[in-house]
């Protein structure tokens, strides 16, 4: 064998480890420090923490935290609370989800069709989400607390207890408040996904007789499809995530836990009540939970898309 060929062999080999751009290792070399550091150290450290007698000590003092094994667990897992928050946020994503995908590929779509007043629209639906959370919670407390303006509107038709005391619609008034204030980034999203679909394909379905609900359908939901399986992932994860919502909203999960999130609940155990291995041990079932609403929905919504 040549030197040349040699040569040829370990650069061959050299750039099919380091990827056919090597130099992209060193721009996203950044990113991936971040994400160690921020995100998988402390997950693996909570994965070690929920194995073990762990408690909070002033920094320097060293106290030993025994291996508990499952028992940390079996603790979460047995308790009424966390199950209601499980079932609580289970409520919120069944809610939430489809209406995120649905309402920001609907209204995306009109976005997209819009001519005049084309940027107001678009700045109108994504000022919600960049606006704080404190300031905008304060205007749907005014719209459904007891004496607010929409019960005011309903009348007798309005609930009592009211929308976010009543143990069976404050978890649904939460999941609709998330969703009007998260719609117009996944709008954006959506409207990314919509400038790669070729106007032609409109131009040919609308020669061939196909009205607006069959290019819909027929043009529009498949070339998406790869943003809406983003927008479901991003809206299982944020929801799954949910804390300053029923926090502000409902007074930290009331009534009665019935708006409580497993996320709460790790705040709850984790810093108020001194028991940070058990909020691990909640957090690890949590991620796992996670993960595996992901992969199922990747598998329905993805289709064979790779």
């Amino acid at each position: 064998m040549s030197l040349r060929s040699t040569t040829a062999s370990g650069t061959r080999k050299r750039t099919s480890f380091l990827g056919r751009q090597p130099l992209g290792l060193l721009f996203s070399a950044p990113y991936v420090i971040y994400v160690l550091g921020v995100l998988a150290f402390p997950l693996g450290y909570a994965v070690w923490i929920s194995f073990h007698q762990f408690f909070f000590t002033a920094p320097g003092v060293q106290v030993p935290r025994p291996f508990v094994g499952f028992d940390n667990y079996v603790t979460i897992l047995s308790d009424p609370a966390v199950q209601r928050s499980f079932l609580n946020i289970g409520i919120f994503l069944i809610i939430n989800v489809p209406l995120t995908v649905g309402l920001s590929l609907v209204l995306a779509n009109a976005l997209n069709r819009v001519q005049k007043l084309r940027t107001f629209f678009r700045v109108s639906y994504y000022v919600p989400y960049v606006t704080a959370s404190v300031a905008v919670v304060g205007v749907w407390l005014f719209l459904f607390q007891q004496g607010g303006l929409v019960n005011s509107l309903l009348g007798p038709l309005a609930p009592n207890p009211s929308w976010l005391v009543n143990n069976w619609l404050a978890m649904p008034t939460v999941a609709l408040y998330v969703t009007w204030k998260q719609l117009g980034f996944f709008i954006l999203l959506y409207l990314a996904a919509l400038q790669n679909i070729p106007d032609e394909l409109y131009e040919s379905a609308s020669v061939d007789g196909g009205n607006k609900w069959v290019q819909f359908w027929n043009i529009t939901v498949p070339g998406v499809r790869s943003a809406t399986v983003l927008v479901t992932l991003l809206a299982t994860i944020t929801g799954a995530n949910l804390f300053t919502e029923p926090y502000l909203l409902t007074g930290g999960g009331g009534p009665d836990g019935a708006s409580a999130s497993p996320v709460f609940l790790m705040y709850q155990k984790g810093i108020l009540q001194g028991n940070p291995d058990v909020a691990a041990a909640l957090g690890v079932v949590l991620v796992i939970g996670v993960l595996l609403i992901a992969l199922i929905q990747k598998r329905l919504v993805g289709g064979k898309e790779d």
